[in-house]
């Protein structure tokens, strides 16, 4: 026997398993011999050929032999005879009685339910590969629809630190849905600026406004022109919506202007046009605003009536282009309704409807992709895809939008045209969002060990402080600036009257640190708080020891990176100046005035 149960070699001629099939005049082979062992039949050369079936075919039931009745309906018609010389007659010298049946059964037909399996199967396979193909499609639709920006930065897509976004808006007048608003053919200006920040912990976000008409200086940027790199000078005291389109300024140059003007490193940037809002808010099915009073605006064709209204398409852009028609009448209150506009869109997005919903979804992502102009960093679908899921960990009532603060500008006369920052106001604005201090009046979510550290830290600030005169310090500059222990101790005997400061030149080992530091013992800790007051130093740059220090000991004020000059304080306030100018996304009862 062979492994598969068959006789020998010798035991069986090939062809011995061709048999006729009288009822049909052609041969059919035939494997198994059980059945004519079965039969009776029984080879005329038994003493040279083996009758004994095989025993694993022992146990299955005979082909009927081919004078059977049943035998004459066991193969189906029409079979082609088999070449002569490997037929046998049965008779003949030599032959055999009978002839061999089949040692294995005739494959047997597929059932109904076996054939139904086999169909499904088929189909499940064709729309795997079909699904593959049509979403391989679609991804490569959305990647074709991003128009990318090498603005000479290359930043991964993700990072684990904070994260800067710079949303433009530009009022570009050319492309699809852009023409018929004023002056057309514009190269287009940074129209709408946001600064788009989160934290490091993902917990919070805040997006700053950037006016327009704000004056400031834009500074030198290299942009390609046709492959070919080249500068664009810088402009001194310019409108902000300058830094891109004039003088072929590209995003890029909004980018270090905006860099220039907060002090916040800037991760990616996107772009967006007129035809942007108009898609964007219909492939959400609308976007809720309201207004506290009737508008009918010739200049941004609004014309809507006091209260709540659901807006997409052409109204919705008339809505966030609308200035004349509500607060003083200019740009800043144009700020209020797009923050808005924004906050409104956020919570229809993130809403079960929108993101459940393939067909708005699939609009919402065309829509999306169409209408961005991004740096290539982020510029695929899978990379702005990674940010958008990144980005989406910050809880709906921990964004806030604010407006970067500013005055009147005094240079304009009677008519005010444009603005200047705020600088009393502004630097703390940006300090917070440095330091990734939310903006919300919602209570923050603190693990309990992180909240008992930062307090326990905090303490540290509480208590009696010690008369300037007995303040000893020694101040090393562990900074990137020049002469900044010097000038700060010269401050600080100056100005703070703590002449027992000293100065001790370059830090330990000349290491650059990133924060600024103050070391001390325990029981120099009245002196630490009168030096930490007078620095505006937060809580963390303080770092006490275990022991006491002798009577006449110095503590150790170390400079960081973080250093800003000689009596600017370093440490970001826990609140908003008052005064500036915020709406929180969750907030669902803003209406406009």
């Amino acid at each position: 026997m062979d492994a598969q149960g068959r006789g020998q070699a010798g035991d069986m001629d090939p062809a011995d398993q061709w048999v006729l099939n009288p009822s049909t005049g052609s041969y059919e082979l035939r494997i198994n011999h059980a059945a004519d062992s079965a039969a009776g039949h029984s080879s005329p050369a038994g003493a040279n050929r083996s009758t004994a079936p095989a025993p694993a075919d022992a146990a299955r039931p005979a082909v009927p032999s081919p004078a059977s009745p049943a035998d004459r309906s066991d193969g189906p018609p029409g079979r082609r005879g088999v070449p002569e010389q490997r037929g046998r007659r049965a008779s003949g010298k030599g032959g055999r009685d009978a002839r061999a049946t089949s040692r294995r059964k005739a494959k047997p037909k597929a059932s109904g339910k076996k054939k139904a399996l086999t169909w499904t199967g088929g189909v499940v396979a064709f729309l795997v590969v079909a699904g593959s193909v049509t979403g391989y499609m679609v991804y490569q639709h959305f990647n074709n629809n991003i128009d990318k920006v090498d603005v000479g930065v290359d930043n991964a897509a993700v990072t684990d630190g904070p994260v800067n976004i710079l949303v433009i808006g530009t009022d570009k007048r050319d492309g699809k849905g852009n023409k018929g608003y004023g002056d057309n053919g514009s190269v287009g200006h940074a129209d709408t600026t946001l600064l788009f920040h989160v934290s490091e912990d993902r917990s919070n976000a805040t997006a700053l406004s950037i006016p327009r008409d704000m004056i400031t200086d834009i500074p030198d940027c290299e942009v390609k022109d046709d492959g070919q790199k080249k500068t664009v000078p810088g402009s001194h005291k310019v409108r902000f919506n300058e830094s891109l389109g004039q003088e072929g300024r590209d995003p890029g140059c909004t980018w270090r202007t905006v860099e220039q003007l907060t002090g916040l490193k800037i991760n990616h940037f996107m772009m967006a046009d007129f035809n942007a809002v108009k898609e964007l808010s219909s492939a959400v099915d609308g976007v809720e605003v309201c207004l506290g009073k009737d508008i009918d605006d010739p200049d941004s064709h609004l014309k809507l009536s006091k209260g709540r209204h659901s807006v997409q398409g052409e109204e919705a852009l008339a809505f966030v282009r609308t200035r004349h028609s509500v607060g003083f009448g200019g740009d800043l209150s144009r700020i209020e309704l797009q923050q808005q506009f924004l906050s409104s869109m956020i919570r229809k997005m993130k809403s079960g409807g929108t993101l459940t919903n393939p067909s708005k979804l699939y609009d919402l992502a065309d829509a999306a992709t169409k209408s961005l102009t991004v740096d290539t960093g982020i510029g695929s679908v899978s990379k702005l895809t990674s940010v958008a899921k990144d980005l989406s960990k910050v809880d709906l009532k921990h964004i806030t939008f604010a407006t970067v603060p500013v005055l009147d500008n005094p240079e304009d006369g009677p008519v005010h045209k444009t603005v200047i920052l705020d600088k009393a106001k502004a630097e703390p604005l940006f300090s917070m969002v440095k330091q990734d201090v939310s903006l919300t009046e919602v209570k923050q979510k603190e693990k309990q060990q992180e909240k008992a550290a930062k307090d326990k830290q905090a303490a540290l600030l509480k208590g009696p402080k010690a008369a300037p005169a007995d303040v000893r310090a020694r101040v090393f500059n562990g900074s990137e600036k020049f002469g900044a222990a010097q000038a700060t101790l010269s401050w600080l005997q100056n100005s703070q009257g703590m002449l027992r400061t000293s100065n001790g030149g370059n830090a330990p080992g000349g290491k650059k640190q990133a924060t600024t530091t103050l070391e001390f013992a325990p029981n120099q800790a009245d002196q630490a708080r009168r030096l930490a007051a007078a620095m505006g130093l937060p809580a963390s740059a303080l770092k006490q020891g275990a022991q006491d220090a002798a009577p006449m000991a110095e503590m150790k004020l170390i400079l960081g990176a973080d250093f800003k000059g000689a009596g600017v304080p370093l440490g970001a306030p826990s609140k908003a100046p008052s005064g500036i100018q915020k709406v929180e996304a969750d907030d669902k009862n803003i209406c406009a005035k």
